[in-house]
């Protein structure tokens, strides 16, 4: 098939890339020049890994970009829409989509033969029927279901293994307005054909994306008051409370030799200092807020965004019981990214730990082995140092708060043990063995 993809960020240029990878023809849209020509010398703009391999591959080849849109939308058979959708004041901003949408039917108007819209962005349940297909209509003055099909694609990407995510997918949800539309998404995936279909209606479609992804925002909530209850009853660490929970029939898979390996869920069962990213947090306020339009409390998504919200508290409370003033002292913070395998800072939880240590009047000092870039975008007023190395982080710190879980920081113990031994040590996300240091402190102990 012939596939345009409008959007290059995370979803969309992953997307682009891997239905290369499985032979498809696909040209990547964006209004930013400058990725473009990344895209087409085989360059990535983002961290992702195993992306750089595939655009290196492909570029030139099966895959192309452009800021052509109309170009490319006439000459093929299929488009998926995978522009942001941020939240404002608590309510999804669909801007993007709404001009892509405009824009694409304004080309179906010239198009000759059959073409799907299907919307891979995180729209809001009733979002693709309800403002993508009008759009489509009025802007080509032709039906839907005659000379195009609309539909709603989500996708199940998990940042740092999109790649990996998109080529090994474990379900695949095809909305459509009726079965011609699905028909054409599902050859989209004709390389996948033992992964489950979920074939279904748009608005269905969309909701499933949520709820996926509310879940697992509510078990990590959910285990952080977990370990909040850990620390206050006392004699209790949650990570051994979370490893016999992670040992039930519930989160553990039974091999074909009978052994028992731990479900990938589990990793949501676990206590730290906040999930982040451009989903999560999101698409729960952005559901939460559906629920107030429709006048239905969403009291179980409130409270997940209200434990996680004050998620940077708890390891200032760890900080102050050796500290209770922390004017002047030196603060290492560990990771910027949201999470490991990405360079996405967006609603990192590190974010409002270093603003509350910058009120504090703190001397701060960040290391990301990838973000790191991005801390005088994201702290652009703030006087926050860059640390090029784990060992510069660590040297003449009073303290070290570990962030994000990047697999680099294993070796904090050996650093400090060389360098800097009496640094306390404040474990935001209990990777660390805890008696490897002589000052630790960790969620959930």
């Amino acid at each position: 098939m012939k596939v345009v993809v409008v959007g290059t960020g995370y979803v969309g240029l992953v997307t682009g890339a891997c239905l290369a990878e499985v032979g498809h023809e696909v040209v990547c849209v964006d209004r930013d020049e400058a990725r473009v020509r990344d895209v087409n010398a085989g360059r990535s703009p983002i961290h992702e890994e195993g992306l750089e391999e595939l655009l290196d591959r492909h570029a030139g080849g099966r895959l192309a970009a452009t800021t052509d849109l109309r170009e490319a939308v006439l000459d093929a058979d299929a488009s998926l829409v995978a522009v942001g959708t941020p939240t404002v004041d608590g309510r999804i901003d669909l801007s993007a989509v709404r001009s892509a949408a405009s824009e694409i039917g304004e080309t179906l108007a010239d198009h000759r033969g059959y073409h799907v819209v299907a919307v891979k962005s995180t729209v809001l349940p009733g979002t693709t029927d309800g403002v993508v297909r009008p759009l489509l209509e009025d802007t080509s003055g032709r039906a839907a279901g005659d000379a195009f099909g609309v539909g709603a694609n989500p996708e199940f990407l998990t940042e740092g293994q999109a790649v990996r995510d998109f080529l090994r997918p474990d379900r695949i949800v095809l909305g459509g307005i009726d079965d011609r539309t699905r028909e054409q998404l599902d050859d989209l995936y004709r390389g996948f054909p033992a992964v489950p279909r979920v074939r279904t209606n748009n608005t269905t479609a969309e909701m499933i994306k949520y709820a996926s992804n509310a879940l697992l925002a509510t078990l990590v909530s959910f285990s952080n008051e977990i370990a909040d209850l850990c620390s206050a009853i006392g004699e209790v660490d949650v990570r051994e409370v979370t490893d016999g929970v992670h040992a039930s029939q519930y989160l553990t898979m039974e091999l074909a030799d009978g052994s028992r390996r731990t479900a990938p869920i589990a990793s949501f069962v676990e206590a730290g200092c906040g999930f982040g990213g451009s989903c999560l947090p999101k698409d729960v306020r952005a559901l939460a807020g559906q629920g107030r339009d429709l006048a239905t409390p969403t009291r179980v998504l409130d409270a997940v965004l209200a434990v996680n919200e004050s998620r940077h508290e708890e390891l200032l409370r760890l900080l102050s019981r050796h500290y209770p003033s922390l004017a002047g002292r030196h603060v290492a913070v560990l990771g910027l990214a949201f999470k490991p395998g990405t360079d996405d800072v967006r609603e990192s939880p590190a974010i409002p730990v270093v603003r509350r240590l910058l009120a504090e009047r703190a001397v701060v000092r960040v290391h990301d082995p990838v973000a790191g870039a991005s801390v005088g975008r994201v702290f652009p007023d703030e006087s926050v140092r860059t640390a090029a190395t784990l060992e510069d982080a660590v040297a003449g710190a009073d303290a070290v708060v570990l962030v994000t879980r990047w697999d680099e920081y294993d070796r904090l113990a050996d650093v400090v043990r060389a360098s800097n031994p009496d640094v306390l040590v404040v474990d935001g996300r209990r990777m660390l063995d805890k008696h490897a240091f002589r000052r630790y402190e960790g969620i959930g102990l």
